[in-house]
């Protein structure tokens, strides 16, 4: 009987390793869920309502016009364009 500590002391010191892994697991797991969950909102909100958050109704919409840069045009006819 060298041992000071009985079966119920490591038991005991046993789950509380585990509950603290455990614990600690679920607050990263959580945490980076609510992170992620609040950037997401912030890019979608700033989507739908621009002008909240520093920008004007057309700020992600630079350089998009047709007007501007033109339109896309086929420069092959459509039997030849796969066959290269």
């Amino acid at each position: 009987m060298n041992n000071p500590l009985g079966a119920f002391e490591q038991a005991a010191a046993a789950y509380g390793r585990f509950l603290e892994v455990f614990i600690d697991g679920h607050w990263w797991v959580t945490g980076d869920a609510l992170e992620n969950i609040g950037k997401t909102t912030k890019r979608l909100g700033a989507n739908a309502y621009p002008h909240l958050y520093g920008g004007g109704a057309g700020v992600g919409l630079r350089g998009s016009s047709p007007t501007a840069s033109g339109f896309a045009t086929p420069n092959k006819e459509t039997k030849n364009r796969f066959a290269d």
